[in-house]
Formats: C-alpha cells, sequence, structure tokens
C-alpha cells in the first residue's frame, strides 16, 4: 500500500472514531434533556433511511436481486437484532452508565462475534495452534473485562467526591442511596451487554444474508425500514403521548439530525470504504481509539467520572480483542501460505486424450 494511500485511510478511521465518539456524547445529551429512548431511534433511523435509499436504488438498480419471502422474513429479524434490540439496548443502558463505560464494553463485540460464529460452527477453532489458542483466551479474557465493568465500579480515579460524615443524621439515607446508584449501573452496564451480544448476531447472521442478497446499501436500507416499523410498534404500547414526539428545541434537532446523518449515513459510508481499502481487521484495531476519545469527551462535555473498575476491564477487553484479531491474522496468513505452497508444488496433469502425450501444467 502506498505511503498517501495509507495516509488516507489512518485519516478515513480516526473521523470514524471521532463521528462514532460524537454518537456517543449526544445520544447521552438527548436523554439528558429527556429525549424518548424509543421516539430517539425512530426518528434517527427515518433520516438514514430517507439517506440511503436514493444511494442504494440508483446505484445497486443492476445488481440488486429480487427479494423473496423467506429473504423478508430473515431480513425482519437481521433488523430485530441489529437495529431495534442493538440500539433499544444500547440507549437503555447509556441512560443508566456512561459514554465511556458505553464505549469499552463495545470492544468486547469481535471476541462475542468469535464465540457466536464458533458455537455455530461459522468459524473453525483448532487449540492445538497458536492462533487457536490466541482467540479463545481472547474471547475469555473480553468477557472478563465486561463482566469487571459490569459487577465492580471502583473507586473514582479523576477526583473523590464528599462523603457524608459517618455517624451523621443522613447515614443511612446516603447509604440506600448509593446502593440505589450501583443498582442502576449494573442494570445499566447489563443492558449494554445486551447490546454488544445483539451487535454480534447481527454480524454473524448477515454473513449468510449478505450471500443470498449481496446488494450492501439495499440491504441496509431494507433493514432500516423494518427497524423504523419495529420501534413504531414498540412506541404504540410505550410512547402514546404525543408530546414525546415533538421536538422542543434546536438542540434535540441537531442531535437527532447528527444521529441519522453521521452516526448512521456518514459513518457507514466511511466504514465501508475502509473495509474495502484496509480489510475488516485494520478497522477492528481502530476500536480501543474511539473509547479513548469518548473518554476524553465525556470528560470534558459532560463532567462523567472515571472509576477504577472501568479502566481494569477496559484494558481487559482491549487486551482480548487484540488477542482475538492476533489469532485471525496468524489464521490467515498461515492459509495464504499453505495455499499458496500447494499451488506452486502441485502439478495437475491430464491423463492422455486422443492419442496425445500427458500435459503437465504448473499453477502459478
Amino acid at each position: 500500500m502506498e505511503s498517501d494511500q495509507k495516509m488516507k485511510l489512518y485519516l478515513a478511521m480516526l473521523s470514524l472514531q471521532f463521528c462514532f465518539a460524537g454518537f456517543h456524547i449526544v445520544s447521552r445529551t438527548a436523554l439528558n434533556m429527556g429525549v424518548s429512548k424509543v421516539v430517539f431511534p425512530v426518528y434517527r433511523n427515518i433520516i438514514a433511511l430517507l439517506l440511503l435509499s436514493p444511494f442504494a436504488y440508483f446505484l445497486e438498480k443492476k445488481k440488486r436481486p429480487p427479494l423473496t419471502f423467506g429473504l423478508l422474513v430473515q431480513l425482519f429479524f437481521l433488523a430485530l437484532c441489529g437495529i431495534t434490540a442493538n440500539q433499544g439496548f444500547y440507549l437503555l443502558g447509556l441512560y443508566y452508565a456512561s459514554p465511556t463505560f458505553a464505549s469499552a464494553i463495545q470492544n468486547s463485540v469481535p471476541a462475542i462475534t468469535f464465540a457466536m460464529a464458533a458455537a455455530l460452527r461459522l468459524e473453525q477453532v483448532n487449540i492445538l495452534k497458536r492462533d487457536g489458542v490466541a482467540k479463545v483466551l481472547g474471547t475469555i479474557t473480553s468477557v472478563g473485562g465486561a463482566t469487571i465493568i459490569t459487577l465492580y465500579k471502583g473507586p473514582p480515579l479523576l477526583h473523590y467526591q464528599a462523603t457524608q460524615p459517618l455517624g451523621s443524621p443522613d447515614e443511612e439515607a446516603a447509604f440506600f442511596s448509593t446502593s440505589t446508584k450501583m443498582g442502576h449501573w449494573t442494570l445499566g452496564c447489563l443492558y449494554l451487554l445486551g447490546n454488544c451480544f445483539a451487535w454480534s448476531a447481527w454480524l454473524v447472521l448477515q454473513g449468510p444474508v449478505l450471500r443470498k442478497y449481496p446488494a450492501r446499501l439495499s440491504l441496509t436500507s431494507i433493514t432500516c425500514f423494518f427497524g423504523v416499523i419495529q420501534f413504531l410498534a414498540i412506541a404504540a404500547f410505550v410512547e402514546r403521548e404525543t408530546d414525546h414526539w415533538k421536538i422542543q428545541s434546536g438542540g434535540e434537532l441537531l442531535i437527532i439530525l447528527y444521529a441519522g446523518i453521521v452516526a448512521s449515513g456518514i459513518s457507514f459510508s466511511l466504514q465501508t470504504w475502509c473495509i474495502d481499502k484496509g480489510g475488516p481487521l485494520f478497522v477492528a484495531v481502530f476500536q480501543p481509539v474511539q473509547t479513548v476519545l469518548v473518554a476524553i469527551m465525556a470528560s470534558l462535555i459532560l463532567g462523567d467520572q472515571l472509576y477504577s473498575g472501568g479502566m481494569i476491564g477496559a484494558i481487559l477487553i482491549m487486551m482480548g480483542l487484540y488477542a482475538v484479531l492476533w489469532g485471525k491474522s496468524k489464521e490467515k496468513s498461515n492459509e495464504n501460505e499453505e495455499v499458496k505452497g500447494s499451488t506452486l508444488t502441485r502439478p495437475l496433469i491430464n491423463e492422455e486424450s486422443q492419442g496425445r502425450d500427458p500435459v503437465v501444467v504448473v499453477e502459478c
């Protein structure tokens, strides 16, 4: 890869991480403003659908296969995992936790995806080789890190808040208040783990569907459409008050536009380009950069606190992430070497045909 192309790819990846990091911040800001956790994704996916549909229609007109009923059912369940459960669990988790730990837990998605793919026998695991051991240990380490974030908050790292003096009249009330907050924090982390599992399931299920329907933009547009329908069905039971659907201020409008245009439309296109130029492994390696950016932005903009338990868990998740990615890279390298060696050394012999001598062909 030429140096100019590498530089463009690095800049694109950093821009992508800024886009996603910004989405964590604006989502938390929207929740702080009181924007509904159901209305927000409805508007976001409507904007993304309006943005992607024209490109999907015109750019993939010739290669888009016909839709069958069975394929529509698969796309419906793909939307249920990748949009409805994914975004719903994320917003619920973000409401109780923080953007920093939401981003940190999401680093476990590659490991969870590998575990799901291995369970469904879509991913081969050979524990007798180093790459297989690295993938298994990396998965265990990532899940362990996510568990620590969920169960252990730990003391704050930046500053310590004043506490009630021992023996004060409000000591018991302060204790129960702290216990309630810790319960909410654990609940938020559990929701975020649900977000990771839904995201991983979407990645695993997407492979078989893409083989049947290789038009990526069209697939994403149809998935967004089903996501809107599913969220509207949920809203019919949860958000019946019309006031919750009204955009109350210019700030809310900007946040919704950012979520739909930047976090969905631009980020999707940019990520697709980066995967095409650098490969999925290269894109996944940059995921921890997002966590660092979110931690800085959340601290400066939202005044979020960093806790030791979250940092320990985040470090373990990142170590597990890189172990899984190293194992995948090593496995791919070994496969390429085996294929190259077999094609260079194995002669293809055509038997005598029509009285001619055998012909020996060596593949190069």
